[in-house]
């Protein structure tokens, strides 16, 4: 690391493995941004459902292939500019006005499902439109935690259960609504979710700007200005690309995020359903899913008891447990096995998710927040998108069980460089007083 390796002990009401009783978390503007976020990540979850099954039917699998394809790649195409324009405009503003966008794709789509059968050239233009929207959105939302809590990792874990819950609910739901109404209820309700999610984050109204807060004990806010004066379009990426590469910390773990994309998290759908449905039977897949969301509503819940020191750190050994997840489906373990696994998982997963928004939150300056999350959401993005794409030829040369096995030791290998590398292992869970560490 660039900074001295010793730093400023916490503050009696943060020390690791107390709660902070100082900081309330339900604050009128947390309160409000978890409203908008658990509503619109409910209609996130009810998507994937809606596509596979309501295109499907229509335009057969490539065709709602397609459709998910153009929303992925449009984002990852336009993410980093999310990033730019958020900086320059405001989170909440830009989030905003994504969710109404939203609001008018989703809405189309409803009565389009409603009329009668929604052309193809729709349905990939309203992805597209939708893919632009989430690249404008997703860049303010770890900018935004530090401005609605004191306490920005009882946040993000707080946020961490209630995306586990919307993803255990909403597929469900899409099911059933397309199996008694048509998949126009499904985008009706999702456009839905986007509407109320834009009036609570217009109703958000932070504490006063710190321009130069870099990162804060809690019960201390930061936040920075909702906008500024706005330079060149590739001056200011290539600062937020500086920012992101002047943290090894950070650009090590996408690196590591990326190998694990393509072999891990991207191939292990497509080939962990098809061995689990073919050796226990398609309901054991879906259980097991459930499961998985289980194991991440207790990460979650164990993320906000848990403070620990050296966040990334703990939340490296915590992924060492995910191992056992692609390794269970692999030697084609049992049912009970097989559920106790994704809920370990889960659990792993979800714990690094806080540790690792946590920390991104508090080591880096509020004014390149934005545009340093977008570098990050490219970077891992692209490695799940670029496995998913793999996983079809790979599984034609080796077979689905040994590619999991490859995904297993993946896991384990990149969590053993994640934890070898000093600024990886060593970040304190606040940043030293004096310049920001970039190390």
């Amino acid at each position: 690391m660039t900074t001295a390796e010793t730093h400023t002990p916490p503050a009696p009401h943060s020390r690791p493995g107390l709660r902070d009783t100082r900081s309330p978390l339900w604050t009128g503007p947390f309160t409000l941004y978890f409203t908008a976020r658990a509503v619109s990540l409910l209609g996130d979850a009810m998507m994937p459902v809606a596509a596979a099954l309501a295109v499907g039917a229509l335009y057969g699998v490539s065709g709602a292939g397609l459709v998910l394809g153009t929303w992925t790649g449009t984002f990852v195409l336009l993410v980093l500019f999310g990033g730019v324009l958020t900086d320059r405009i405001g989170a909440r503003r830009m989030m905003v006005a994504a969710d109404l966008v939203r609001v008018l794709t989703q809405g189309v789509l409803a009565a389009a499902f409603f009329a009668g059968r929604p052309p193809f050239w729709l349905l990939v233009t309203m992805a597209a439109v939708a893919g632009a929207a989430v690249a404008m959105f997703l860049p303010g939302v770890n900018g935004m935690v530090p401005l609605v809590a004191a306490d920005p990792q009882r946040a993000n874990a707080t946020l961490k259960v209630a995306d586990a819950l919307a993803h255990l609910l909403g597929p469900a739901l899409a099911g059933l609504l397309i199996a008694l109404t048509g998949a126009g209820a499904v985008y009706a309700i999702d456009s839905g979710t986007f509407l109320l999610s834009a009036l609570c984050l217009a109703l958000v109204r932070p504490a006063p700007a710190d321009p130069g807060a870099t990162g804060r004990p809690p019960g201390r806010p930061a936040v920075r200005p909702a906008a500024r004066t706005a330079g060149p379009l590739r001056r200011e990426l290539r600062q937020g690309w500086r920012e992101f590469r002047a943290r090894t910390w950070m650009w090590a773990v996408i690196l590591v995020w990326m190998v694990f994309g393509v072999l891990l998290f991207g191939p292990l759908v497509p080939l962990g359903s098809a061995l689990v449905a073919d050796r226990l039977g398609p309901n054991a897949y879906g259980l097991a899913v459930s499961f998985l969301g289980v194991g991440t509503v207790l990460g979650g819940l164990v993320a906000l008891r848990l403070r620990p020191a050296r966040p990334l750190a703990a939340g490296t050994v915590a992924m060492v447990l995910y191992t056992v997840l692609p390794l269970c489906v692999a030697v084609g373990a049992g049912l009970p096995v097989l559920l106790a696994g994704h809920v370990l998982g889960g659990a792993a997963l979800a714990f690094w998710s806080v540790m690792w928004a946590t920390s991104v939150q508090t080591h880096t300056p509020p004014a390149v927040l934005n545009r340093v999350s977008a570098y990050e959401l490219a970077g891992s993005v692209s490695g799940i998108s670029l496995g998913q794409l793999l996983a079809g030829p790979a599984a034609a040369l080796a077979s689905p069980d040994h590619l999991l096995l490859v995904s297993a030791g993946a896991c384990l290998a990149g969590c053993a460089v994640l934890f070898a590398l000093p600024a990886v292992r060593t970040l304190p869970r606040t940043p030293p007083a004096g310049p920001t560490a970039t190390g």
